[in-house]
């Protein structure tokens, strides 16, 4: 009735792993809250529910737990929403211009540019955008490919040529590119 998805009675009782990697390999499977009962929380009428993305523990009484467990899990999604938006605006550009691209590019941004849509142009592109020498060793030296063209379009594209250097066709839209990691 909640939208709570959880298996009832579900506890991780391996005797074989220690408490700080059941805690990780449940963290990596995504698993948002944990919540952690022991004789004193049963005895005091509470359970301690810890984040999986900050970490922050919190002790919440039992009366009216489903709502307090479903206000913390719109909590954590609306948070981990908005860190995902903040680091997806400060990593992405937009730009009509090719040296700016493959500037853009080697500080690992992701960019809107203005797209033809001709799969030469994309071929030519990932081709004419990869890294001979090594800027950062870290960092991958292939080519840019077209991720995706996003509804938001940052300006009218038709009034743009295509960022391929060798095309001179209008572009249809700005479209995301990016390197794959």
């Amino acid at each position: 009735s909640s939208g709570i998805n959880a298996e009832y009675g579900h506890a991780d009782l391996r005797e074989n792993y220690n408490s700080g990697w059941k805690f990780n390999h449940w963290e990596l499977k995504g698993v948002p809250l944990r919540i952690e009962i022991g004789p004193r929380d049963i005895k005091n009428n509470q359970v301690v529910v810890v984040r999986r993305d900050t970490g922050v523990k919190a002790t919440l009484q039992n009366e009216n737990l489903e709502e307090q467990l479903k206000t913390l899990l719109d909590t954590v999604h609306q948070d981990m929403y908005n860190r995902a938006l903040v680091e997806r605006d400060a990593n992405m550009a937009v730009t009509t211009v090719w040296e700016d691209f493959c500037q853009l590019l080697d500080q690992r941004k992701i960019i809107q540019a203005p797209y033809c849509g001709a799969i030469e142009c994309e071929e030519i592109i990932k081709k004419d955008s990869a890294r001979t020498e090594a800027v950062d060793d870290k960092a991958p030296a292939m080519g840019a490919k077209s991720l995706c063209i996003p509804f938001d379009q940052p300006a009218d594209a038709t009034t743009e040529t295509c960022i391929c250097p060798k095309c001179d066709k209008k572009a249809i839209s700005y479209t995301l590119f990016g390197r794959s990691y």
